[in-house]
């Protein structure tokens, strides 16, 4: 047997060895919802996220949409008032209703729930632009539910004096196929 013969097997061995690894490290990565590399000290991963859109499930057949694309950077882990990003909602039923989009000015996320609040920006609803709104999102996979501050009140319109970061139980769900919220959890240095 040659040299080379003996060596083959040992090197597609080692090879194999590198390859399996490098596709735990990866699968790891992804399975905790990270990139790989995501913590690595050019990139810190961002304190917290709620991004996506999807509509609510509505018996009636009211077209309610939510969209989010609000984030915390990690720079501000320890101020959720910090957060950056935007909001935009809509309910219409029979060709009547309204919407509103808005910049977001805190964001707080537990494990898959998500609390965020809100300026509106611009909207076609009377009273609406100016005021504070919250939402509530809880990341359910393919079952998310939602709730916002209005929900007591009736609109948006209506919510005074609403401080930042507060908002009502997700008691509403999305409607199946049509979009998916995502949450990513808050780790402040002082949570263990």
């Amino acid at each position: 047997m040659s040299r080379n013969a003996s060596a083959s097997p040992r090197i597609r061995v080692a090879a194999g060895v590198a390859a399996l690894i490098t596709v735990a490290c990866t699968a790891s990565a992804t399975a905790s919802g990270r990139s790989p590399g995501a913590d690595s000290p050019t990139k810190p991963r961002e304190a917290a996220a709620l991004t996506g859109s999807a509509k609510l499930s509505r018996t009636l057949g009211d077209d309610i949409t939510f969209t989010f694309d609000a984030h915390l950077t990690a720079e501000h882990r320890t101020d959720p008032a910090k957060a950056t990003g935007t909001f935009r909602f809509s309910h219409y039923l029979d060709g009547e209703g309204a919407w509103a989009r808005g910049r977001i000015d805190c964001l707080v996320t537990g494990g898959k729930v998500a609390v965020a609040t809100g300026v509106i920006t611009g909207s076609d609803l009377p009273g609406a632009k100016g005021k504070r709104v919250g939402f509530t999102v809880h990341d359910l996979g393919r079952h998310d539910r939602l709730g916002y501050s209005w929900a007591s009140v009736g609109n948006p319109a209506e919510t005074k004096d609403l401080p930042k970061c507060v908002s009502s139980a997700p008691f509403e769900r999305v409607k199946n196929g049509t979009g998916d919220f995502r949450v990513l959890p808050w780790q402040p240095d002082f949570v263990e």
